[in-house]
């Protein structure tokens, strides 16, 4: 199956705390059906220092489920589903199913 979101999307959180929030997509995680999306699902954790980290309370970003973003339409930024069309060379394109504009190249 063609993934539908990749590293490097913009994608609006659709559920949850950080509802309604845009973010990049830093990771995608096929296997567990997450993604890391940038200023989204942050997150504190407390860590020990070590010999080239410093120690403290430090934020990062946690994974979020796929099913809770979803693609920002290149047109206007809402959400979107998504799509596939076949090019006229046999390449295969994702399409937003909202505006028929193309995500991809």
């Amino acid at each position: 199956m063609a993934a539908k979101i990749k590293k490097g999307d913009k994608v609006v959180v659709l559920i949850g705390r950080d509802k309604g929030r845009t973010g990049e997509v830093i990771q995608v995680m096929p296997k567990e059906e997450r993604a890391l999306v940038r200023g989204v699902n942050v997150v504190k954790r407390h860590q020990r220092q070590t010999a080239n980290q410093e120690g403290g309370i430090i934020s990062k970003e946690a994974p979020i489920h796929l099913s809770n973003i979803a693609i920002a339409d290149p047109k206007d930024g809402k959400p979107t589903r998504v799509g596939f069309d076949v090019l006229e060379d046999g390449t295969k394109v994702r399409v937003a199913k909202r505006s028929g504009e193309r995500i991809d190249g």
